[in-house]
């Protein structure tokens, strides 16, 4: 699983690109999954970044926090992103592992039941860039870095 603050960017990302990975691995039984300290929406940017990048991306509500279905391939379910808290009871309870994607997540966060591997890989937020110019570019950056040192890792398992 996949953590961060607010379960809006960077641990999306994550949960996506390691859904790609363990596809293009053929690394079986992998579910990935993400959380956040708190919960607030997917974020759009994330979202025009992902669709940049060329997944396809469809809502299935329209509430303050919708549901996506990320797809990257017709032959693979879609990942399902929405935000959530780390607890979640759509998140494992047992036998996973946390990837805390934030510097506050893994500060504020010194407790996560039921993990059994807890790895801190934390990326800056292109939150910082929303509403410049480089926002679109800063997005883009940050989940092509999170494909590239995703797919890198699974490639050793």
């Amino acid at each position: 699983m996949y953590v961060c603050t607010h379960n809006s960017r960077r641990s999306h990302f994550g949960q996506i690109w390691a859904a790609v990975a363990a596809e293009y691995f053929k690394i079986d039984k992998v579910s990935t999954f993400s959380g956040g300290t708190e919960a607030t929406a997917f974020n759009i940017n994330a979202i025009h970044a992902l669709k940049e990048i060329g997944f396809e991306i469809h809502s299935k509500d329209e509430t303050l926090n919708p549901v996506y279905e990320v797809f990257f391939s017709k032959h693979v379910e879609p990942s399902i992103c929405f935000s959530k808290v780390y607890h979640d009871e759509a998140n494992p309870k047992i036998n996973f592992a946390a990837i805390m994607t934030c510097g506050d997540a893994e500060e504020n966060c010194p407790f996560i039941p039921g993990v059994e591997l807890r790895i801190a890989t934390t990326y800056n937020d292109p939150k910082a860039f929303d509403g410049t110019d480089q926002q679109e570019k800063k997005y883009k950056e940050r989940a092509l870095q999170i494909a590239l040192e995703t797919l890198f890792v699974f490639s050793k398992v």
